[in-house]
């Protein structure tokens, strides 16, 4: 994705600045407010372990990881650095560990839906950054300050949709995984939870598929579609490929 805005630097270095700073505060803002919200919820149920690691904080600096992020620029999707937490030193681990866990991809719907709102109320237009209509749009030039809006609330509830979806997916270090983990019966939950071991290597093999393929086989992206689209319907009113 991020290579398409590169190219732009050889053709309009306006169009390619307004576009990566669009999607380079999306991402910001979506990676910071979602570890943070992890952090701030384990830490008032009682988990101290986020505040003693500094991690309670809104500074981007804090949350960034290189390459959860250079992943999410590249193919769609990605993660911030993980907060450490301790669901032990709560009252109800396993309930705590589900809550914060969910707390992330919580927090990118909230944002999704703020941002949202101007496009759903059609304050603004739907210009969504990956898309190389908006793309040679932007290049012709003579846009509208609405215009400029629209791209940054679009880049905002896109990338933040996106960050909800691909971490609520229950495959480890995913935070659906720890979801799963906390909300499946005890022995069925037990019995999940000795999956982690193998999470990293089936989820990197999903994300590399597309690639090894030709494109022909993105059954990540496939499964997540439907559920990015929904939310983009609901939070932003948007009919049709989000992507479109």
């Amino acid at each position: 994705m991020i290579f398409v805005f590169f190219d732009l630097l050889d053709v309009d270095v306006f169009a390619a600045f307004v576009l990566i700073g669009a999607l380079a505060s999306a991402l910001i803002a979506g990676l910071s407010f979602h570890e943070f919200s992890h952090a701030f919820v384990a830490d008032t149920l009682g988990d101290g372990l986020p505040r003693r690691m500094g991690r309670v904080t809104l500074n981007p600096l804090a949350h960034l990881d290189p390459a959860g992020t250079i992943l999410l620029l590249i193919v769609g999707f990605g993660w911030g650095k993980p907060v450490p937490v301790n669901p032990n030193a709560t009252k109800n681990p396993k309930a705590s560990l589900a809550i914060t866990a969910g707390a992330g991809p919580l927090s990118n719907f909230i944002v999704a839906a703020i941002a949202g709102l101007p496009l759903k109320l059609d304050i603004v237009p739907w210009l969504p950054p990956f898309n190389v209509g908006v793309i040679n749009s932007l290049i012709r030039g003579g846009w509208e300050t609405d215009q400029y809006i629209g791209l940054y609330l679009s880049s905002i509830v896109l990338i933040s949709i996106i960050l909800g979806v691909f971490n609520l997916i229950p495959i480890a270090p995913l935070d659906g995984f720890k979801v799963a983990v906390g909300l499946l019966p005890r022995g069925l939950s037990r019995s999940f939870a000795q999956l982690e071991q193998y999470g990293p290597i089936i989820l990197i093999a999903l994300i590399a598929l597309p690639f090894l393929t030709g494109g022909r086989f993105g059954i990540l992206f496939e499964a997540m579609s439907p559920a990015i689209q929904l939310l983009a319907k609901l939070f932003a009113g948007i009919e049709g490929d989000v992507f479109g």
